[in-house]
């Protein structure tokens, strides 16, 4: 097996792109990354996208990104894991180098979701739960979530620790030239906000957004920016099987098997983009990675720790609340935002002295979860 390098990366803002196609974003976004890597070309793509066949109503998307690309011929996978869709899809994309099958591999995740009708997208994000025993009632992604949030403030936490989650990344994602939302948000006008699905406030969730981000992955020379590890892992898709709600086993075992890999413990991590696109979903996944002991997530949100300067800077571009959310692109803005940290090209957001950077990506209530650990190389 051989070690894999990030080459290059192509990142676009996340906004409203009413003038624009899925096709446009995903060739701009690959460009970028095409053009950082500086190789001519790539012999593999992927596309990560959870919802075009219904916001779209368009298939074979693999087929479509490559010819947008301006590249037919080449062999193109589309990758589909709910919300998990990017950090799956760089999982396969880096077996592929590291097996030595491929020697140039570009990931892109997009998403075009401004245009469509909000119902559409709430049943796009409901599609990622289990439909015959949970979806027909009617219960939406974030009444899951709800029931969750719900069980932990019963046993850990106020709502305002919970809700630090959303300030947090706001504070972060200011001056951030790819985020949303790139401004402060106070924890007094997020409690404040209207009920999504009691407890969760509107301000505790991640909103609707187009965007697109790419990667391109070579053999390791060395230098740069390595993958230290990488796992997938899943759980019952139905809450209601499951021993315990709240322990989100498919991000503790991606991220053991994740660390085992790159030889490391949760200790030894520098910074971590984790899976908020709920504020308790960004508290799980902070515990998932073994950053916080279970139940006390909420409580680490709330301190500096989390912070730029702190021990361990969490949602260092504005996570999923305020980057944005743009689905199958998710967990590769994640990638490469870690992948900035570790290069030192940061700017205001830069974490001083960072060597190991872990994301969080899950699909459906972390039914699925991808994680991967990367690492400054040697040289």
């Amino acid at each position: 097996m051989r070690n894999v390098k990030v080459a290059g990366i192509g990142l676009l803002k996340v906004k409203e792109y009413w003038d624009r196609s899925i096709q446009d974003l995903f060739a701009e976004a690959s460009l970028k990354a095409i053009s950082d890597a500086g190789v001519e070309t790539v012999d593999k793509i992927y596309v990560s996208n959870m919802s075009a066949a219904l916001m779209q109503n368009q298939l074979n998307t693999a087929a479509l990104m490559s010819d947008a690309l301006g590249k037919p011929g080449l062999p193109a996978t589309r990758i589909e894991a709910g919300s998990a869709s990017g950090g799956v899809a760089f999982h396969e994309a880096v077996q592929a180098i590291a097996s030595g099958f491929s020697n140039a591999v570009l990931v892109t995740g997009v998403e075009k979701m401004s245009d469509i009708l909000p119902d559409v997208v709430t049943t796009a994000l409901t599609m990622a739960e289990e439909q015959e025993y949970t979806a027909y009632t009617g219960i939406t992604k974030t009444g899951i979530a709800a029931m969750i949030h719900r069980l932990y403030l019963f046993l850990y936490a106020k709502p305002e620790e919970v809700g630090m989650m959303a300030e947090k990344s706001h504070e972060h994602a200011v001056g951030c030239k790819h985020a949303q939302y790139p401004f402060m948000m106070s924890i007094e006008r997020a409690m404040a906000s209207p009920m999504e699905a009691d407890p969760i406030h509107m301000m505790e969730c991640s909103g609707i957004g187009d965007g697109a981000a790419a990667i391109v992955l070579v053999p390791s020379d060395d230098t740069g920016v390595e993958v230290a590890g990488s796992a997938i892992a899943t759980d019952y898709t139905s809450i209601a099987q499951r021993s315990d709600p709240m322990a989100m086993d498919a991000i503790s075992k991606a991220a053991d098997r994740a660390y085992k890999m790159a030889g490391i413990n949760a200790n030894k991590v520098s910074l971590a983009e984790v899976h908020d696109d709920f504020t308790i979903n960004g508290v799980l996944g902070i515990e998932g990675l073994g950053l916080a002991k279970v139940g006390e997530g909420a409580k680490l949100v709330c301190t500096e720790d989390v912070d730029k300067g702190g021990r361990i800077p969490i949602n260092t571009f504005g996570g999923l609340k305020a980057r944005g959310n743009p689905l199958g692109a998710t967990g590769i803005y994640q990638v490469a935002e870690v992948v900035l940290q570790l290069r030192g090209d940061a700017g205001d957001h830069q974490v001083e002295g960072a060597k190991y950077g872990v994301t969080q990506n899950a699909g459906g209530m972390a039914s699925i979860c991808a994680v991967n650990v990367l690492r400054r190389a040697k040289k």
